[in-house]
């Protein structure tokens, strides 16, 4: 039984028999061939209508993580709809579960990183030494500095100079950008490693910039991936592969066992 002394309330869309109503925007009449995806998104997440900039940025921020290859996700993806083909979302879904502390969930964990280090820091701190001070925290509780690193794009990952050269042109490379280069340059001097800024580690800097909460970050890379998911599995539809990626695991993990 709902408590009727309690609030529910949401601002983001109703619905009546002739009409839908999205942020105060007639859905038919005001967004339908009006707004692109991404801007969408960007006015049904924050209420407000991009600018130009945000729109180039926003949309530079989704379209990143769309597409990545024969990824585990993509692999997740193709594997159940080889074994449930009438349901398409459960496919997606699956691709989808494994977004985290690896692949793509690390926007998350970049976000975050940045907004402590900037927590208590007061309106002009040292970038240099909050770098240290980040690095020198991660690698005495030896973490993984979010968004370092990346284990085929060596020495560099070829979006992060591209995202970064967007924000800059669309005056949205601000202290968040700054400081994950300074925190990467320091990561480097004393890993001796090389370590480059990835893709998640730049989109979640540029997500501060827009000032979206860490904990929604994530969200970003789960919506574009789920278009490259559905786009792995039409082709998954048209030209199979996942029986003979089964076929060719089971054989090699049981050849031991048929000697």
């Amino acid at each position: 039984m709902t408590d009727k002394t309690s609030s529910i309330r949401s601002d983001i869309a109703y619905s009546t028999p002739d009409r839908i109503m999205v942020r105060g925007k007639n859905l038919s009449s005001e967004i339908l061939g009006k707004m692109n995806l991404g801007d969408f998104a960007y006015f049904q997440l924050t209420g407000k209508t991009a600018t130009p900039e945000q729109s180039r940025v926003f949309n530079a921020v989704l379209i990143t993580l769309v597409e990545h290859g024969i990824t585990p996700s993509a692999i997740a993806a193709r594997m159940t709809y080889a074994g449930a083909p009438e349901s398409l979302q459960a496919a997606v879904a699956a691709g989808l579960c494994g977004l985290g502390t690896v692949f793509v969930g690390t926007t998350e964990g970049s976000a975050r990183m940045l907004y402590e280090a900037f927590a208590g820091a007061g309106d002009n701190p040292d970038l240099q030494a909050l770098a240290q001070q980040t690095v020198a925290a991660y690698r005495d509780r030896k973490q993984i500095i979010p968004g370092l690193g990346h284990p085929l794009h060596k020495p560099i990952d070829p979006r992060t100079p591209r995202l970064f050269q967007i924000a800059e042109e669309n005056g949205m490379s601000g202290k968040h950008v700054e400081l994950l280069k300074l925190i990467g340059a320091e990561a480097e001097r004393v890993s001796g490693k090389v370590l480059p800024i990835n893709a998640t580690g730049a989109l979640g800097a540029i997500c501060c910039e827009f000032g979206f909460p860490w904990k929604i970050v994530r969200g970003f890379g789960v919506m574009a991936r789920a278009i490259g998911l559905v786009g792995h599995i039409l082709e998954e539809s048209q030209a199979p592969m996942a029986h003979a990626i089964w076929h060719d695991v089971e054989a090699r993990a049981s050849a031991h066992l048929r000697d």
